[in-house]
């Protein structure tokens, strides 16, 4: 059973990183310092399992008084083209709602863009480069 929830423990938050490091350091080349920011210990971080096996990660941070900026999401190579993606933005969205943020931004990787416009994201910058990726920033003005 695949389920995403807002990580409640250091387990969980080593679980997340655990991911975010096999997807955005060993796959993607991020470097350490890049992936494991200064926005840590205020970000509302989330993991995804398939039954006790951690698969997918994600965050998101106060951006201002109503909208919060959705970072570091990412599924497993092996589990990607599954839906997985949308289980873990569903939650996210979920939890920023309920905590008072009604406007979701992210900056997304160039080859993730279809994914987030299904979501009702827009685009709303032209493309630039974060840590030697192609992105473009995202915003969905609306969380429901």
């Amino acid at each position: 059973m695949i389920r995403a929830h807002q990580v409640q423990d250091d387990q969980q938050y080593q679980d997340a990183l655990a991911i975010r490091r096999k997807v955005f350091i060993e796959e993607q080349g991020v470097p350490l310092h890049l992936e494991i920011d200064e926005f840590e210990q205020e970000a509302v971080h989330f993991v995804v399992y398939d039954q006790e096996q951690p698969i997918g990660a994600g965050r998101f941070r106060r951006f201002d008084e109503t909208t919060a900026k959705v970072e570091r999401i990412c599924i497993l190579p092996e589990y990607r083209g599954k839906h997985i993606g949308n289980t873990l933005m569903d939650e996210i969205e979920k939890v920023a709602d309920s905590m008072g943020f009604h406007k979701l931004k992210l900056n997304s990787q160039s080859t993730a863009i279809p994914f987030y416009e299904k979501r009702g994201y827009e685009i709303n910058s032209p493309e630039f480069m974060d840590a030697g990726i192609p992105h473009r920033a995202m915003i969905k003005h609306e969380v429901k």
